[in-house]
């Protein structure tokens, strides 16, 4: 019985490896070995898709298909979730192979690669969503009207608000343990480079605020003049015993 058992099993393993090793057709063996590549990116099986890959670039430098070989190789890598090299990868194509036909699409994986190497929260270091901004921001410069133009926007606006977020949380946390000069600097900064109303009104009025607090009198009556009627009336019931002293000086 046991005996059954075995040979059923061995039977199966050669169908299966049978039907696994069916021969790829192509015009050269570049072709070939491209193919057999792309058919194992398919089925998941990236070190041997890669050792193919690689095995094409090597004995075939000069093929029609080595290009298609270096982007696979990245994409291989942005497959693997290995982000950082995957953007390397994108970045060192697009420099070598600058007229290639679907440049946009490169471009588009490299702001990609850095999108997915953004943290969760804003209070950590947001280094790549300044880099997905880039790339997507050159992608809608340069192709405008790509198929990745709709997806590219939503993710610029999702890294500026995350960016925003952490200005903001810092400008926050200077002006809450009293380091006003730290804080003014940065909702100064806020207000030159963002566009959002509730976070300007919020920047505005801690302006003001942080001025008074540091008891600079001629900069806060400057602050007041120039940001107090564009605050809500919220701001600015807050603010009327500083701008008081402030107009006094």
């Amino acid at each position: 019985m046991k005996f059954v058992q075995v040979l059923k099993l061995v039977l199966i393993v050669v169908l299966i490896s049978c039907g696994s090793d069916e021969k790829v057709k192509g015009k050269t063996e570049a072709e070939v070995l491209y193919k057999e590549s792309k058919s194992l990116i398919d089925d998941g099986r990236y070190i041997m898709a890669t050792e193919k890959l690689n095995q094409l670039k090597s004995q075939y430098p000069y093929s029609y298909y080595a290009t298609s070989a270096e982007l696979a190789l990245a994409d291989i890598l942005y497959l693997q979730e290995s982000y950082v090299e995957a953007s390397a990868a994108y970045i060192v194509f697009r420099d070598f192979h600058p007229k290639y036909k679907e440049l946009d699409y490169v471009i588009y994986k490299i702001a990609e690669s850095f999108f997915k190497q953004i943290p969760d929260t804003y209070d950590r270091d947001l280094t790549s969503a300044h880099e997905s901004i880039k790339y997507f921001e050159e992608l809608l410069l340069k192709y405008p009207g790509s198929k990745y133009e709709e997806e590219s926007k939503k993710k610029i606006g999702h890294c500026k608000k995350m960016i925003r977020s952490k200005e903001k949380y810092i400008a926050d946390f200077y002006f809450k343990t009293k380091v006003y000069s730290a804080a003014r600097y940065r909702y100064l900064k806020i207000l030159r480079e963002f566009d959002d109303k509730g976070l300007a009104q919020h920047s505005m009025s801690r302006v003001i605020q942080a001025s008074y607090k540091l008891g600079e009198m001629n900069e806060c009556n400057t602050y007041v003049q120039k940001y107090f009627d564009q605050l809500g009336n919220k701001h600015k019931s807050k603010l009327r015993k500083i701008v008081k002293q402030c107009l006094k000086n």
